[in-house]
């Protein structure tokens, strides 16, 4: 079993220490790029992994660490669903942890499912990440990921036309797997990332990270090989069960 070396795998015994080493990642990699450019800009995933994530980071310990005000929130992708939808990426963040800090209400950058249709919310969305990042391809300090266990990741789902996606920034694609259209940054801008990092929990995990990170390349098949940085780190950190089947 070989897993291409530039992916750098980490397993950590628990959910919880994986949250943890996330945690102190993030505040890490924001002190760096504040200290280089300025600003620190963190594109969140969905799902339920990050939940612990973001609980830690609104509690006592690192919030005061966080640098929220050079901090600047995107999405990697959203559902196409109301803000206020608990299915909805940005309203569980924002309830879980932004909310209970203290970062502006400026530095936070919602897809905006407001609009219709989902393609012209997807427009808007990367006219907003031009306007921050101006009009050459955007790199963000860190991406988060999660994989689903039909190795989709963002909303990049298997056989879908935006995993071919090489001009727009963001789309918007109807995915008949889950019946509902999703918003989705493209895999050229996940791929510009200084760092990216997938996580992964549960046994429910096992079997499809040992697909993606020892399979032959079919992203057709397994959109989450897509994710190669162009000049980034990648990272997947794993809990000890969802590693299972790489050791």
């Amino acid at each position: 079993m070989t897993i291409n070396p530039k992916n750098k795998v980490e397993v950590f015994e628990t959910a919880e220490a994986l949250s943890l080493a996330t945690a102190e990642f993030i505040i890490k990699l924001a002190d760096e790029s504040i200290a280089a450019v300025g600003r620190f800009s963190i594109s969140l995933s969905g799902g339920s992994t990050p939940e612990k994530l973001f609980t830690l980071l609104a509690g006592e310990k690192y919030s005061k660490c966080m640098p929220w005000k050079n901090t600047f929130i995107f999405w990697g992708d959203e559902r196409y669903v109301p803000l206020n939808d608990p299915r909805n990426n940005a309203h569980v963040a924002k309830t879980l942890l932004l909310d209970k800090t203290d970062i502006p209400a400026a530095n936070i950058f919602v897809i905006p499912v407001n609009i219709e249709p989902a393609t012209e919310a997807a427009k808007a969305y990367e006219n907003s990440i031009r306007k921050f990042f101006g009009d050459s391809l955007p790199q963000f300090d860190l991406i988060l990921l999660g994989i689903g266990e039909n190795a989709h990741t963002a909303s990049l789902f298997p056989h879908t036309a935006v995993i071919h996606e090489q001009n727009e920034w963001v789309s918007a694609v109807y995915v008949d797997e889950v019946k509902m259209y999703r918003i989705t940054m493209t895999a050229p801008i996940i791929n510009n990332a200084r760092n990216i990092v997938f996580l992964a929990v549960g046994e429910g995990k096992a079997e499809v990270l040992k697909t993606v990170l020892t399979s032959a390349y079919q992203p057709e098949k397994y959109p989450a090989q897509l994710i190669s940085p162009v000049n980034g780190n990648l990272y997947w950190f794993l809990d000890k069960k969802a590693a299972a089947l790489l050791v």
